[in-house]
């Protein structure tokens, strides 16, 4: 089976590679899809369905795209669904990051989990699949691997941050790694 995922992050590329190593993933490049597909819904929900439905509609491939969110207890679940642009439209992971922990600096609540939300577009049906990660936000940045805010979120239970893990360890306990697996198992019984 081939299906695109619709993202441009080639972190999350990997990612959600090393979860699906029985079904062919091409990413946007592969179909020549270079546009940054605008993600203008209000809901986590919303972004992943309009991803999806993009490349369905534009380029005709069976596909699946995710929205994912760092939802903070202490900032009513903020950023949320703004979390890649959380410190501005042109801000970076770090600057995001920075902007996270300043606004938590005197804050002893810390409770925070990711959520992912996959919108699976196949054989002209549509499926959303959830995911998500409780955790703590940290007082300062551990760890160089992952992406994003893993090297501020530790995930309940476990005495390390995300960017202190390994893909297959992140991948085995995280929102993303989650609703792929709800995919994969629905991808598993499906019948074309």
């Amino acid at each position: 089976m081939k299906i695109v995922f619709a993202t441009n992050n080639a972190n999350k590329l990997k990612e959600v590679e090393a979860l699906l190593p029985q079904i062919e993933i091409l990413s946007l490049q592969d179909i020549e899809c270079y546009k940054d597909i605008p993600e203008t819904a209000n809901t986590l929900e919303g972004n992943a369905i309009l991803k999806a439905n993009y490349v369905t509609k534009n380029y005709g491939f069976d596909c699946f795209a995710d929205d994912t969110g760092l939802e903070v207890e202490a900032l009513d679940g903020a950023p949320g669904v703004y979390s890649a642009r959380y410190a501005g439209e042109d801000a970076d992971s770090e600057k995001n990051m920075q902007k996270l922990l300043k606004t938590l600096k005197n804050n002893t609540n810390r409770k925070a989990q990711f959520r992912t939300v996959v919108a699976l577009n196949l054989n002209g049906e549509q499926q959303l699949f959830e995911g998500n990660c409780e955790g703590e936000i940290l007082t300062k940045k551990q760890g160089e691997k992952g992406f994003g805010y893993d090297p501020i979120f530790k995930p309940t239970g476990f005495k390390t941050s995300f960017a202190e893990m390994t893909l297959a360890e992140k991948g085995a306990i995280s929102h993303r790694g989650k609703a792929i697996k709800k995919l994969i198992a629905f991808l598993s019984t499906y019948k074309s």
